[in-house]
């Protein structure tokens, strides 16, 4: 009797414990991430790395799926989806969102950051840590900055050297006030379409230019469509890795641990490919056929100064004594 009990009890033991397991196994989350550029982007490439990061430390228990091309949406849908719970994160660039939180309209004043290097000790720095904790309040978990690199220009027009180069040429921009507001100061007709719609714009002529990123000139093949790329570097516009606040929330906190570690890793990675793509994208441009025009120290001087009454006329909307204070600290981290 004794030993049919103690059977009985280790039958017992031995199927909770499998039912343990079993649970376990099934709690792997999906995470999905929409992503607005392509499939071989450097972000959707570090978004990858961020994925396996989770998996990994975290012992599968995460499957964080990632759909590039704007499948889930362009930018400003994702992220409403994000916030509405409806989808679990996206890494936007900041300039679409300015309409969410005026306060990341900062990031689109033209030629604010000098270089990639004092970007990031900025954003990686309590100014940054400050504006990622503020999307709190949009029921957003802000984990990080990503890189999304220096705003290039390209057209089918002339070589650009001079703001009088870019007169009267219609440069499709996103719907930013203060990419709009730019490009008006610089001469040109800006006209804001969405992304997916600029390649064939640009094929028709519909439009003469558009500025991005040089990943996403080459890897969106528009050397194909534009004959001149100028290096004005005018805009150094992030992407904001988010999550949905609630969800972020519900992880325990050695997950949330792990989410932060896997967001700095995919950060790094991003920053090295964008290295990369500098020294390698602009010789394939070049090789494609493109001019690719790279300004002196005085042309671009030229550009910057007809840029500066953007400040002043923006200066109400995103508040002075923010622009102030990234000033600062670019001031700051530069020395």
């Amino acid at each position: 009797m004794r030993k049919s009990v103690f059977v009985g009890i280790l039958v017992l033991g031995l199927v909770v414990a499998l039912s343990a397991v079993s649970a376990i196994a099934g709690e792997k989350k999906v995470i999905k991430v929409s992503i607005g550029v392509n499939d071989v982007h450097p972000l959707t490439v570090s978004m990858k790395k961020f994925g396996e990061v989770v998996a990994s430390r975290t012992g599968g228990r995460y499957d964080v799926q990632v759909y590039p091309n704007a499948q889930l949406g362009d930018d400003i849908r994702a992220t409403e989806a994000v916030r509405a719970g409806q989808l679990e994160m996206t890494p936007p660039t900041t300039s679409p969102l300015t309409g969410l939180s005026k306060e990341l309209a900062v990031f689109d004043l033209p030629f604010l950051f000098p270089d990639a290097p004092t970007a990031w000790k900025v954003l990686d720095g309590p100014f940054g840590q400050r504006m990622l904790d503020g999307m709190a309040a949009k029921n957003l978990k802000a984990l990080g900055f990503y890189e999304n690199g220096f705003r290039q220009l390209s057209n089918s027009v002339r070589e650009v050297k001079s703001p009088a180069d870019v007169k009267g040429m219609k440069i499709r921009t996103m719907e930013n006030p203060i990419h709009l507001a730019a490009w008006r100061a610089l001469g040109a007709n800006p006209t804001p379409m969405p992304f997916s719609e600029v390649f064939t714009a640009l094929q028709q002529k519909t439009i003469d230019g558009q500025e991005n990123p040089i990943p996403v000139i080459y890897l969106q093949k528009l050397y194909e469509v534009q004959k001149y790329t100028t290096l004005t570097g005018h805009i150094y516009s992030p992407f904001i890795v988010l999550m949905n606040l609630k969800l972020w929330e519900s992880l325990p906190q050695e997950d949330q641990k792990i989410f932060m570690e896997a967001t700095v890793i995919g950060r790094d990675l991003l920053r090295q490919l964008n290295r990369e793509a500098a020294e390698t994208q602009i010789a394939k441009l070049r090789q494609a056929g493109m001019t690719v025009t790279e300004l002196t120290p005085a042309q671009l001087k030229l550009f910057q100064d007809a840029v500066q009454p953007v400040y002043k006329q923006f200066e109400e909307r995103i508040g002075k004594q923010l622009i102030d204070e990234i000033r600062a600290e670019i001031q700051k981290v530069s020395k």
